[in-house]
């Protein structure tokens, strides 16, 4: 598959020591100043409290031994260190977004010179080419700790097993008698006796497999195409894939800017517009405009790109209903995902 021809040389990267550069930290920000006001406010209440209406004084009426000082200084201070670890959880994810945006901002920098360097027919430094390499792996992760921390569920653990939960079983099949006579099942389709895909098969066919090594990948792909409704996907995607490689576009090379799952369930529930508009997160204008042209002047290519985009809206609505937040999240990382995005975006497909 021509489509995949930069992906293992991008998976099987090792990064070097070096990591982004050093981030300045921060002045105080709103973020401290409403922290110091609300516990300033707190002891203010409580001074009120201990002085204003005379507690201190019906408290040692009371004679409390030293349990009751110690759930009195439990009381003042432990609002106080809650403000203030709020504030810090709420201040690191700040300074995790800035540091995402300006290692994406780099990135779009470094890959626009080399993009000139090919055009003037100069060739590309190793050394650009691998800290491209490295400030991409650095955003992604950072990208998928933010939204998957943002995105955790507290019921996650009751979910069935990846490995063994069907990808895409109908959730609102109707459910009918049983038949007291058993069927052999001989007039059954051959797909229709095969084991429903895994959500985890179903995720790694998407992302397509990545080297020719890759027996896995290639498993699951087989057991994707197989499969009735999985298989019109990937067959799909692979089309699209494959066209916008011919454009010298590749989904390695994007680094979209993630949703949450909310987002995607949204979408998958039939939303348009302001609410679902974090899908359409591809930002590289080169990959937008060369997609956005073909549509215009191609008809094979746009009649590609609307039957995946068909198929992948029916298959990950199916996806969606019994899905949870981590899974729709490595299924937004595969490369049919990265595909849909880009092309949802060029057609409109998010307003």
């Amino acid at each position: 598959m021509a489509q995949q021809s930069t992906g293992p040389a991008r998976s099987a990267g090792v990064r070097t020591s070096s990591g982004p550069p050093n981030v300045p930290k921060p002045a105080i920000t709103a973020i401290e100043v409403i922290a110091l006001a609300l516990s300033l406010v707190w002891l203010a209440a409580i001074l009120l409290l201990f002085f204003g209406l005379d507690l201190g004084a019906s408290i040692a009426a009371t004679g409390a031994g030293g349990l009751g000082v110690v759930m009195i200084l439990l009381a003042v201070f432990l609002p106080i260190a809650l403000i203030w670890v709020a504030a810090s959880v709420a201040r690191t994810a700040r300074i995790m977004r800035e540091e995402a945006e300006r290692l994406q901002e780099a990135l779009t920098a470094m890959r626009e010179t080399a993009l000139r360097q090919s055009v003037s027919g100069g060739s590309v430094p190793p050394t650009v080419a691998r800290k491209i390499d490295e400030i991409a792996e650095t955003t992604r992760h950072t990208d998928s700790t933010l939204v998957t921390f943002a995105s955790a569920r507290a019921g996650a653990a009751a979910t069935p097993p990846s490995e063994v939960k069907a990808a895409l079983a109908d959730p609102v099949a109707p459910r009918t008698r049983p038949d007291p006579q058993p069927s052999l099942g001989l007039d059954a389709p051959p797909e229709d006796l095969r084991e429903p895909i895994s959500v985890s098969e179903f995720i790694r066919a998407a992302n397509f497999p990545e080297t020719a090594e890759d027996k896995e990948g290639f498993r699951a792909l087989r057991r994707a195409l197989e499969d009735r409704n999985a298989g019109k996907l990937i067959r799909s995607a692979q089309d699209v894939l494959t066209l916008l490689s011919e454009d010298g576009i590749y989904m390695d090379d994007l680094m979209p800017d993630r949703a949450k799952p909310e987002a995607w369930r949204r979408f998958a529930d039939g939303e348009r517009g302001r609410s679902v508009a974090a899908l359409g997160g591809i930002r590289d204008r080169s990959c937008l405009a060369l997609s956005s042209a073909r549509m215009k002047s191609d008809p094979i290519f746009r009649d590609t790109v609307h039957h995946f985009l068909r198929h992948f809206d029916r298959t990950f609505s199916a996806f969606a209903a019994h899905a949870t937040d981590e899974e729709i999240i490595k299924l937004a990382d595969t490369r049919s995902a990265r595909a849909f995005m880009l092309l949802g975006r060029v057609t409109k497909t998010f307003e």
